[in-house]
């Protein structure tokens, strides 16, 4: 195995690197302060990377890679994780997949040992049974989060108005029935080899561990897989200019008030345009003292105080978008609203930022930062993140520093270039008519 590299970054915690033959690349953070590690597992396939009629397959394997694996029977992955003092999860976007324990460091090669099992050995467990066992805990989860709760399908009805017909973020990961419903079992087994080798994965480990240890247990476990040669590339994300004209849904449902949310392409995450755009949405519409809740929750009274944000989607591949929501007050017509929001935006171009909104904004990202990084699984997924989308795990010691260095100039720039009225996306949600209401 080559030797180790160390990263040297403002990053606040040691990170050590390596890679083994097989290309599987190991961060290492060490951290002594308690005795419990996190194992995180990056792998470079998200809903991104799906071809038309496989949408969904991404988020199926999250839960797949639970069931069984060649030498570990069907449940036991998290009965032997929980029954060791351990807790664990998985997570799909569109960008990625990512799986992780946080143990007891006494426990630290038992977690291991599981990756690489389900890594390796999934595809010979994986039976038909299974397969249509958790086809239909997807298809429910889509039901249950996203079409039978008020505005849960938003992200659905968003996407294809932000991103163009083949476009590689035009679909949502949870993905379509009737996909979900025609892929057989060789088409998700081909799925599952195609993309979960160790040169399309990177294996973080932080907490009560060195180096040293960890490169030797992922050599044990991790190093006689092979490598998937002809992994394809993900589908291009470039946007040919911008979106040249509004792009506008209304949709008339089960819904208790009428919802407006309000979205534009930024720029990709990582980049300083994107910094620019998070401390704008910040501005916008983070708390009670963001513009958005004191112009119209607390100012003109016509958004509930409880409904009202602006957040960026942290989207890599493509430009990101930032969203804006509102839900209306009791009485209040849903144009007033949709007027409000956009003299909220325009403010932002002819009432530059004040210092004082631009220390909030940088405060509470600060917060959020370090909250995010407070736990050994912070810690690993963020380190885990930078070496999957950017090639170094050091590249996480930029981040803050890239949000405190946005200028007020720099937030009215970025409010002008992209909250523009022909670039603008809405989705309004108005509640059925009954009789009452009628």
């Amino acid at each position: 195995m080559p030797s180790p590299s160390v990263a040297t970054t403002g990053y606040p915690w040691p990170i050590e690197t390596a890679r083994l033959d097989n290309g599987l690349r190991v961060v290492v953070s060490s951290d002594r302060t308690a005795p419990v590690v996190c194992v995180n597992l990056w792998y470079d396939v998200g809903s991104r990377h799906e071809p038309a009629g496989q949408t969904g397959f991404a988020h199926l394997f999250e839960h797949l890679m639970f069931e069984g694996s060649v030498h570990v029977a069907k449940t036991e992955h998290m009965k032997l994780v929980q029954g060791s003092g351990g807790s664990l999860n998985a997570t799909t976007n569109p960008d990625r997949t990512n799986y992780f324990e946080t143990m007891p460091s006494e426990h630290l090669e038992l977690a291991l040992w599981l990756e690489a099992d389900r890594m390796g050995g999934l595809v010979p467990a994986l039976t038909q049974e299974t397969l249509d066992n958790q086809r239909e805990v997807v298809k429910n989860e889509r039901r249950q989060r996203y079409e039978n709760v008020p505005y849960g399908d938003a992200w659905l009805r968003l996407l294809p108005l932000l991103y163009p017909p083949g476009h590689p973020y035009h679909h949502a990961t949870i993905g379509s029935m009737e996909d979900l419903n025609a892929a057989d079992l060789a088409t998700f087994q081909a799925f599952h080899t195609l993309y979960y080798a160790p040169n399309n994965a990177v294996l973080t480990v932080v907490g009560d561990t060195d180096a040293e240890t960890v490169f030797g247990l992922a050599q044990k476990y991790f190093g006689s897989l092979p490598a998937k040669p002809d992994i394809p590339p993900a589908p291009d994300g470039t946007l040919a200019g911008g979106l040249t004209e509004p792009a506008r849904e209304t949709v008339v449902g089960a819904v208790p008030a009428a919802r407006i949310y309000l979205s534009h392409r930024t720029h990709p995450f990582g980049t300083p345009g994107y910094d620019a755009a998070t401390v704008l949405a910040t501005v916008l519409g983070s708390g009670r003292g963001s513009r958005l809740y004191q112009r119209l929750a607390d100012g003109k009274r016509i958004a509930q105080p409880d409904y009202i944000g602006a957040y960026g989607v942290d989207l890599a591949h493509a430009p990101a978008p930032v969203i804006v929501t509102a839900t209306v007050k009791d009485g209040v017509a849903v144009e007033d609203l949709e007027a409000g929001l956009g003299e909220v935006l325009d403010s932002l171009v002819d009432e530059p930022v004040t210092e004082a909104e631009l220390d909030r904004a940088k405060a509470l990202l600060t917060t959020s930062w370090w909250r995010g990084l407070s736990t050994v699984g912070g810690r690993a997924d963020t380190l885990g993140r930078y070496a999957t989308q950017f090639g170094d795990p050091a590249r996480a010691g930029e981040r803050l520093g890239g949000w405190l260095a946005v200028t007020a100039a720099d937030v009215t720039q970025a409010a002008a270039e992209l909250f523009t009225p022909e670039s603008r996306v809405t989705l309004t949600y108005l509640p059925e008519q009954t009789e009452e209401t009628a």
